[in-house]
């Protein structure tokens, strides 16, 4: 009984970790949305907060 909850977690986490290779759409825009220099994102388009990335 023990065994099958074990193998049936593993085969949830295998589950989990394939879904979390997926690559979703957007994320070359979010990533493109960072800050350069401090890595916050940067909404609108003025400088970032931390005066050292243009956006």
């Amino acid at each position: 009984m023990i065994l099958k909850i074990v193998v049936l977690f593993l085969v949830g986490m295998g589950v989990l970790a394939m879904f979390g290779k997926l690559k979703f759409p957007g994320k070359k825009r979010l990533d493109a949305a960072r800050c350069a220099s401090c890595g916050r994102f940067n909404i609108g388009t003025g400088p970032c907060a931390c005066g050292k990335g243009k956006g």
